[in-house]
C-alpha cells in the first residue's frame, strides 16, 4: 500500500490489468511527453487520473485522438467549449457534481470565472494542443 499522495501534483495512469500506477510529480507540458513513454504499452487503454485547480480560462485547445475525457467539476463551475469536426461550437456547463465528456477527436478548452477544481480522467495517447485565440 502506497500512502497519502496529493492527484494535483502527483496523477495516476490507470493500466491494463486493472493497475493505478502512481506517476512522477507533473513539472509542465513536457511532463506529458515522458508520461507517453512510460504508458506506451498500454496502448489506447492507459488513463491518466490527474486533479487541476483553475483560477483562469484556460489558453489553449487540447484534442484526444484515441479515446474519451471524462471531466468532473468538483467545486466551482466551469464552461467546457468543443468544437466538432465540421467547425460547430458547443459548450457544455458544469457545477459541483457534474460532469461531461469530451469526445474522442473533439477540440475542447474551457472557461472559469472563479476557482475551479476538476478531476480528468483522460485517454491520453497521441493528445494534441493548440494556441487558443483570446
Amino acid at each position: 500500500m502506497t500512502g497519502p499522495a496529493d492527484l494535483r501534483t502527483c496523477p495516476v495512469h490507470l493500466g491494463l490489468g486493472a493497475r493505478v500506477i502512481p506517476q512522477p510529480p507533473f513539472t509542465g507540458m513536457e511532463w506529458y511527453a515522458e508520461y507517453a513513454r512510460r504508458t506506451e504499452a498500454d496502448g489506447r487503454e492507459g488513463r491518466l487520473v490527474s486533479l487541476y485547480d483553475f483560477a483562469e480560462s484556460w489558453t489553449s485547445w487540447e484534442m484526444h485522438p484515441e479515446g474519451e475525457e471524462l471531466v468532473v467539476c468538483l467545486s466551482g463551475t466551469i464552461t467546457l467549449i468543443q468544437e466538432a469536426a465540421d467547425g460547430a461550437i458547443g459548450t457544455v456547463v458544469l457545477a459541483a457534481g457534474q460532469y461531461a465528456i469530451n469526445p474522442a477527436g473533439v477540440w475542447h478548452t474551457a472557461d472559469v470565472s472563479g476557482p475551479v477544481t476538476a478531476l480528468f480522467v483522460t485517454a491520453g495517447i497521441g493528445t494534441q494542443h493548440r494556441e487558443r485565440e483570446v
